[in-house]
């Protein structure tokens, strides 16, 4: 195949479970990690939950899961003979799937390599009796290796959205992240800069404590928009550590949600 030529992810499709009826997949990426993905996945998951949607999370970061811990998550998933693994539930029904939820001692490492990763999540798709879902948001690893073109090419991705933050080295790396998407023949539906700014609780004033936002820089570069600023909030980070992050009410996840929702409905 020529160099940076889009690729068909059709050709490669998993067959879905056959209890299962999925109708939006969103993928969650980012280029590097530590911005904040798996905390947007969920805070996503909990918007659409809230509006009324029959909601799903895979995580898909099989070597380093934590969707659980945010949802307070920790028995094993069960099988059901003939039908399949039976997703964990959380307070507000959302499925979720993960390795932690797999592993009989959930702070074991999981060393494994590239193929091992994406049988399982092949595994996650065809085997999980997910039922009728109508978001199913999928948890990236951060970067550009095996699992991010495992997804792109063998699940219905509707769309993805790229996690950012302000410093000018996430801005190159998250170019990597929108450009292989792009490669890959998948929408872009735009950018969720985190971390974006504190709101002091006194004045009320945005401080920039990682630098001034590169997002609408990075958007404009690469022709995508910026759906939403999310700023550091110390009840966010609570939630998570509780694991009750859908106790938790972001208004800037909530635009951010009906964002999405509106561009993958026209499709």
């Amino acid at each position: 195949m020529p160099e940076n030529q889009p690729m068909n992810p059709e050709d490669f499709l998993w067959n879905a479970n056959q209890f299962s009826k999925v109708d939006k997949v969103i993928a969650v990426a980012s280029g590097k990690g530590g911005v904040g993905k798996s905390l947007v996945t969920s805070m996503l998951a909990c918007s659409a939950a809230k509006e009324g949607k029959n909601v799903a999370i895979m995580d898909a970061d099989v070597t380093g899961p934590s969707i659980p811990k945010s949802f307070g998550l920790h028995n094993q998933l069960q099988a059901i003979e003939g039908v399949g693994i039976e997703p964990a539930e959380t307070k507000l029904g959302i499925k979720v799937v993960s390795m932690n939820l797999l592993l009989e001692d959930e702070e074991a490492p999981v060393v494994w390599r590239g193929p091992v990763v994406a049988g399982v999540l092949q595994q996650f798709w065809q085997d999980v009796d997910w039922g009728n879902v109508d978001y199913m948001f999928v948890d990236m690893p951060p970067g550009t290796g095996d699992v991010p073109l495992t997804v792109y090419q063998s699940l219905p991705v509707d769309g993805i959205v790229v996690v950012t933050t302000p410093q000018d080295l996430v801005k190159l790396i998250v170019k990597k992240a929108l450009n292989m998407a792009q490669m890959m023949n998948v929408p872009i539906l735009g950018v969720i800069e985190n971390m974006s700014y504190l709101e002091c609780p006194d004045c009320g004033k945005k401080i920039s404590v990682f630098g001034s936002s590169k997002a609408e820089e990075v958007a404009k570069e690469l022709g995508v928009p910026v759906i939403a600023q999310l700023p550091i909030n110390p009840k966010i980070a609570m939630g998570v550590d509780e694991g009750d992050i859908e106790a938790i009410d972001v208004p800037e996840v909530n635009e951010a949600f009906a964002n999405i929702e509106k561009q993958v409905e026209k499709e």
